[in-house]
């Protein structure tokens, strides 16, 4: 179990939101990563419900979702012997670090975030104050630890900055304490795309239901989606600037197999793009078959999942409850006891 008061490794903190399941680019651009990091770093990951209640909820569908993203870390690599797993409101220092941050936080700066404008704009008729301030509880998750690294995709770059500027903040105004987090990006595969618009992220909530795959997703749907995807008026298999769609399926492709560029290209040399295609689509299936099963046994497994749960959220707050305590103590706060 991760100790910030020692220990030589450094520390990762990772979250994602129970938002139903996970996409092929969740799974490359993170949590694909997060089980091969538990040996080289003390790593904590949480199911972040709590950043999910920006939107509204069906309660009773929202707590199995909860559940299944639990199952589903698991079944991706993370082992709760090795890492700290928990579920984010079972930890109520999250939220009460969350407001001595949103003190060092400006409001110019939440103004500015991407997400909350393009939030904003799919959920005009209800721009809640949660949805302009989640940035900060992101920040809380990520501080709380006194996290080093924080592996994220290429498009939360601004939410980490936001993180590290806080950080900062906080340091300038009661002195040197949390550690400025940097972020961990994978080299390969950090942003997957739509396979109908390879022009925006893969996204769980595309209209179009072809665009994008889920990492429970059978191999028969898996292959028709990958069949379907959008490449360009060309026929060669080659990674180059204007041609969209073949980087993304070669990104892709190289995830699942670990071939380089060079390496797909030459085996592709002469073939057209429905080979690579249906290549790409069996590869894919192949590879996310083990997490498909883990999910299956896990899944039905309540009293297990409960088990890990809740041990994950006692480490956590044992952690977490250091830091904050020593927060309140900086900002002046008169000691409990």
């Amino acid at each position: 179990m991760p100790d910030t008061n020692n220990t030589q490794k450094k520390i990762i903190f990772s979250g994602i939101q129970p938002t139903g399941c996970f996409t092929l680019g969740n799974y490359i651009g993170a949590v694909r990563n997060w089980g091969p990091l538990q040996d080289e770093y003390d790593c904590i990951y949480s199911i972040v419900d709590m950043h999910a209640l920006t939107v509204k909820r069906d309660p009773v569908k929202f707590r199995q979702q909860t559940l299944e993203a639990y199952a589903l870390i698991l079944a991706c690599g993370i082992d709760p012997q090795k890492s700290v797993a928990f579920i984010q409101s079972h930890n109520r220092y999250h939220a009460e670090l969350n407001w001595i941050l949103a003190c060092s936080t400006q409001f110019g700066e939440l103004s500015r975030m991407t997400q909350f404008k393009d939030k904003s704009a799919k959920h005009p008729d209800d721009v809640n104050a949660g949805l302009f301030t989640y940035p900060v509880l992101m920040a809380a998750d990520i501080l709380a630890y006194n996290t080093d690294l924080v592996p994220i995709g290429a498009d939360q770059k601004q939410h980490l900055e936001l993180a590290r500027n806080i950080a900062q903040r906080f340091n300038q105004r009661y002195g040197e304490f949390f550690t400025v987090p940097e972020p961990y990006i994978p080299k390969v595969g950090a942003k997957v795309m739509s396979l109908q618009d390879p022009s925006k992220k893969m996204s769980k909530s595309d209209e179009n239901p072809n665009a994008c795959i889920f990492i429970l997703d059978d191999k028969d749907t898996i292959i028709r989606k990958f069949k379907r995807a959008i490449t360009d008026s060309g026929s060669e298999v080659r990674f180059a600037e204007g041609k969209d769609g073949i980087n993304n399926l070669m990104t892709i492709y190289s995830c699942a197999t670990g071939k380089s560029n060079a390496e797909i290209e030459a085996e592709f040399a002469g073939k057209g793009y429905g080979d690579f295609k249906l290549a790409v689509g069996e590869a894919v299936a192949d590879h996310l078959a083990p997490v498909r099963e883990n999910f299956a046994r896990l899944i039905n497994d309540k009293a297990y999942l409960k088990e890990c749960y809740t041990s994950g959220a006692e480490k956590a707050m044992k952690i977490s409850g250091k830091v904050v305590a020593k927060v309140y103590r900086k900002v002046g706060f008169v000691d409990a006891r």
